[in-house]
């Protein structure tokens, strides 16, 4: 069933938002009292739930032309592979079909894994679109940083590039393994299916990365 017929009225969240949030809840009753980085943040829905609740909340956007670590337009400028951020810095680290457009996910796993304190967690969406079959490099980085596809192009919208971002990750549920062998964190994958909070349709996983 498609997600569009479940946009929230008030929020304009769809169902895989409202999932993240109810699985927030449930691993992390606390998090409004917790320090919190989100990547790529929308401007909707589980985003600003996030920034408008939590305490101590940090939204970082990508911006490869500019020096990392500055502030640029309100958010932190961050490389999610090779991030400014001191060890052990947040307790949640949370992305929203962030990591099927990173090129070297190995390393940005391991990064997350770096800034998270010990008992903190990545909770985060993506599609996964292979589920049992194996996952797929769908583009790698060319020389001057643009995306060469292995497979048809393909483009997810983003919000501070109009030109959107390369999809680089076609995931399958072996992604599980993938993150504890790059990164030492344990996943589990939630799969929720509830009416009762507006949540039904396809790729609507969220996964919880503990350290």
């Amino acid at each position: 069933m498609a997600q569009r017929l479940f946009i929230c009225s008030n929020c304009k969240s769809i169902p895989r938002e409202r999932a993240l949030m109810v699985v927030i809840e449930k691993y992390y009753p606390n998090w409004r009292n917790l320090d919190i980085h989100e990547s790529s943040p929308g401007n909707r829905g589980a985003s600003l739930k996030l920034k408008n609740n939590s305490k101590n909340y940090l939204a970082t956007q990508y911006y490869p032309n500019e020096e990392f670590g500055a502030v640029i337009n309100n958010f932190q400028n961050e490389d999610l592979e090779n991030q400014t951020f001191n060890d052990c810095s947040f307790d949640l680290v949370i992305s929203q079909d962030v990591m099927e457009h990173v090129y070297n996910p190995e390393k940005a796993f391991s990064e997350i894994a770096r800034t998270l304190r010990k008992g903190g967690a990545h909770i985060f969406t993506l599609p996964i679109i292979n589920k049992h079959m194996k996952t797929e490099i769908w583009a790698v980085k060319g020389e001057n940083g643009e995306p060469i596809f292995t497979n048809k192009p393909e483009w997810h919208s983003n919000v501070v590039d109009a030109n959107g971002s390369p999809v680089t990750m076609h995931w399958g549920f072996d992604i599980v393994d993938f993150i504890n062998e790059k990164s030492g964190l344990k996943t589990i994958i939630e799969h929720i299916d509830d009416l009762h909070y507006g949540i039904r349709g396809e790729l609507i996983e969220v996964l919880v990365s503990v350290k």
